[in-house]
């Protein structure tokens, strides 16, 4: 794509280019090759999931050996604790039954065919792209169906997650503050949260259990001879093979399936933990490549809400040395002044077949006037309406004040009253305000009362990191309370310091602990097409639930009736009339993403 230029062709030919042609992330359309013979029918199924082509879109492009390879350890079944049970000790054994966790996708309506039936768990069954489109479900974001998450079965009577499934597309998108992962900022890089999984109850595998795991992981890749389906439909060559990277049949340096050097090793001279990291590195890389599209200049440049502001010559990011907040503000007052904006549609003067449609969408890929009141009650924050002369005739979301544009996150923690209404709704209104939450001494001093459960302390209960039951009160969900000042979790403790300080002087964690109550991790708003159903606890189906949610909690903090609520809920100030204008907002945000 060429640079910006005053023409007045070229200024078409790349508003044409950057929000029409709805560019697919880096990513290959790889043929799967055929079984061998001597692999059971019932084995042979396909793993990696071809993208689409469509006429009138750019044709997706080869992955780099990174992000291929990447992609395969991300959809590996047998680094799960049901293999290691059942294959005794054959790494490429065929199983005789899966995991019953993986024989249906779990939805919130009816349950799907899981489409790793007859396996072990990997990361993709919670990290679904596209195989249930045809069931009617459309894509996934990497994220899955279900409210809160299946898990393994292990007889500790757990059975799903404590939270919904956040998406991974932008999950590791650059930015300012520090990187935080999960809904509760558990992890602080890529790899850290990658060697927990494979290493977790996620995978099935209990706390206490992680040195075993390493030992099995490490054993898989190790053994593996390249003639399982999933190795067939990258290449058929062992993990050994491809992590030495030596063999010039794997293609050029950094292409098809062979490795820059910096990432080759030989795993017979390996330590387990080594093996370990190395695989957390490159399903990293891979989840890493996992985002929205952007064009030459790092811009957003494919759902409506980007071709609109490109269209009316709108800045869709902060100039350089410009911070966020007063980016916000410069957009919220741009769009208060634009006195004939020209919106988006599929009739609006662009030639087919790049018309303005979606690829991977039921939407009609538009910007217009009701997607335009919308962003104006989005971007308006309350701490700018004080003066009634600068009052909006509509209502006041308050929304971008933690949706900051252009990502539409600051990536920091907020409580917006998710965990409280949850609770509440089953223990009476008030009840979570009653809740016994000690102070840090009292709860580090009783580990195995207050904390979820660790490697070190594998039997601490963790009643704050769960879901909650009208028969279990005081269970609930914490967020970040877990995480922060946890001497079982010292990786993220610097920068979750950082974060709760802010520019004040720095507090004691026996001060801060408590500002931590409830809060959760603020996601972005791209994309949201791709990842319901909504919040931590995936309660909301609808964008519009989400929005009455939020009128609903302002309410409340108004009253002071929100324990340790966010400030910013006070400024939400909406209508029902609102609601339909700001969600058709937020389905502008939406682009295709395979």
């Amino acid at each position: 794509m060429k640079a910006r230029s005053n023409g007045v062709v070229e200024m078409m030919l790349m508003r044409l280019i950057s929000c029409f042609a709805l560019l697919s992330v880096a990513a290959g359309l790889v043929t799967a090759h055929a079984v061998a013979a001597d692999v059971p029918a019932s084995a042979a199924r396909r793993f990696k999931i071809p993208r689409a082509v469509v006429a009138g879109f750019i044709e997706p492009r080869q992955d780099p050996a990174t992000v291929a390879i990447g992609e395969r350890l991300f959809l590996e079944t047998r680094f799960s604790q049901h293999f290691f049970a059942n294959a005794r000790g054959d790494a490429n054994a065929v199983l005789g039954a899966g995991d019953p966790v993986m024989a249906t996708t779990v939805t919130t309506n009816r349950p799907l065919p899981g489409p790793f039936a007859g396996h072990g768990i990997n990361c993709r069954a919670c990290h679904l792209v596209n195989e249930h489109r045809a069931a009617g479900l459309g894509h996934r974001t990497y994220s899955d169906y279900a409210r809160r998450s299946p898990v393994p079965a292990r007889g500790d009577g757990l059975k799903f997650t404590a939270r919904n499934t956040p998406p991974m597309v932008n999950s590791t998108a650059p930015r300012e503050p520090d990187l935080f992962l999960h809904w509760d900022g558990e992890f602080v890089t890529g790899d850290d949260l990658v060697r927990a999984t494979l290493t977790g109850r996620n995978l099935g595998w209990l706390p206490g259990e992680r040195e075993q795991a390493v030992k099995h992981i490490a054993h898989i890749i190790r053994n593996d001879d390249g003639r399982g389906p999933l190795a067939r439909e990258f290449g058929g060559y062992s993990y050994s093979h491809l992590l030495a990277g030596q063999d010039p049949e794997l293609g050029e340096e950094t292409e098809r399936f062979r490795l820059p050097e910096e990432l080759r090793f030989d795993v017979k001279r390996a330590s387990d933990v080594e093996i370990l990291d190395a695989v957390a590195r490159l399903i990293s890389l891979y989840t890493d490549s996992l985002r929205f599209s952007r064009d030459e200049r790092t811009e957003y440049d494919s759902s409506p809400y980007d071709c609109f502001l490109e269209t009316n010559t709108l800045p869709r990011r902060p100039d350089p040395g410009m911070t966020l907040s007063y980016y916000n503000r410069n957009v919220q007052d741009y769009v208060a002044v634009l006195r004939e904006p020209v919106f988006v549609s599929p009739t609006n003067g662009f030639t087919p077949p790049l018309n303005g449609r979606f690829k991977t969408l039921e939407q009609k890929f538009v910007f217009g006037q009701v997607e335009l009141l919308g962003m104006k009650i989005f971007f308006a924050q309350a701490r700018f309406m004080t003066n009634s002369a600068r009052r909006p005739n509509h209502g006041i979301g308050n929304c971008v004040t933690c949706h900051t544009a252009p990502d539409f996150s600051d990536f920091k923690f907020h409580n917006t009253g998710v965990a409280q209404e949850e609770y509440d709704s089953l223990h009476g209104a008030g009840a979570f305000a009653k809740l016994e939450i000690p102070g840090l001494a009292a709860r580090n001093a009783d580990f195995d009362r207050w904390l979820p459960p660790t490697e070190k302390h594998p039997r601490a209960r963790g009643p704050f990191l769960g879901i909650p039951a009208a028969d279990r009160p005081g269970r609930t969900d914490l967020g970040l309370w877990n995480v922060f000042a946890n001497p079982d979790q010292p990786r993220p403790q610097p920068a979750l310091r950082r974060l709760l300080n802010g520019d004040a002087l720095p507090q004691p964690d026996d001060v801060l602990l408590p500002r931590t109550v409830a809060l959760f991790k603020t996601p972005s708003l791209r994309g949201l097409a791709f990842s319901g159903p909504y919040l931590h606890h995936g309660k909301a189906d609808t964008l519009e639930e989400v929005i009455e949610f939020y009128i609903r909690q302002s309410r409340l903090a108004r009253e002071g009736r929100v324990r340790n609520g966010a400030a910013e809920l006070e400024g939400i100030q909406l209508k029902s009339t609102d609601v339909g204008p700001l969600a058709a907002f937020l389905r502008s945000l939406n682009e295709d993403y395979e």
